[in-house]
């Protein structure tokens, strides 16, 4: 997808989302104390290094606690609001300000940390020839009920396949799953707070 087109879809959701995002940041606020958003360090194109913005899902402080970076499925550090929000994905809301700024594109491999990229095989490190995306491939095909290796393989399988007909249909089917809820647990295995 253009540079042009990811720019134009940033910005329209932006605004779209906004009460949506005010609301989410008041409940936040009134559940617990702490940073509204969360940023966190991730690995986006070429390896470059750069801070992806996210609602905050867990309580303050959960990276020093239980599995550190990693979400388990039931986490305990997930806050009530937060669970809400990563069920419809709306703690990503966020990115939207990371595809602004050049560091995301509407659709690509989702960022993750140096730790998993230091653990890429060499066909893995295919991911980080593209921008990571708000949503993408892996995404629309299973998201976090897909071993780590096979999440990794469908991004390869994107990056070697994408088109903007491609593209066109993952923000189509991310679209119909954010509506209904189904299939969609947000993110990552290194979720932000």
């Amino acid at each position: 997808m253009s540079r042009a087109l990811d720019l134009v879809l940033a910005s329209v959701l932006l605004v779209v989302t906004a009460p949506l995002m005010a609301a989410a940041a008041i409940a936040i606020r009134l559940e617990s104390r702490g940073p509204v958003v969360y940023r966190q360090r991730r690995v986006g194109k070429d390896g470059r290094p750069f801070e992806l913005w996210k609602l905050r899902t867990m309580v303050p402080g959960a990276e020093s606690m239980g599995a550190g970076i990693y979400v388990l499925e039931g986490d305990p550090r997930i806050t009530r609001v937060g669970r809400l929000l990563r069920r419809f994905s709306l703690d990503e809301l966020p990115n939207l300000i990371n595809v602004l700024k050049g560091d995301m594109a509407m659709v690509g491999p989702r960022p993750t940390v140096q730790q998993q990229v230091d653990r890429y095989t060499e066909r893995q490190r295919r991911r980080l020839e593209v921008k990571p995306g708000i949503t993408g491939w892996a995404q629309i095909n299973g998201r976090t009920s897909l071993p780590w290796p096979e999440r990794i393989e469908l991004d390869v399988w994107y990056v070697e396949h994408r088109s903007l007909r491609l593209d066109l249909e993952i923000l189509v089917r991310t679209a119909r799953m954010l509506a209904t809820g189904h299939g969609l647990y947000s993110g990552d295995l290194t979720q932000g707070w």
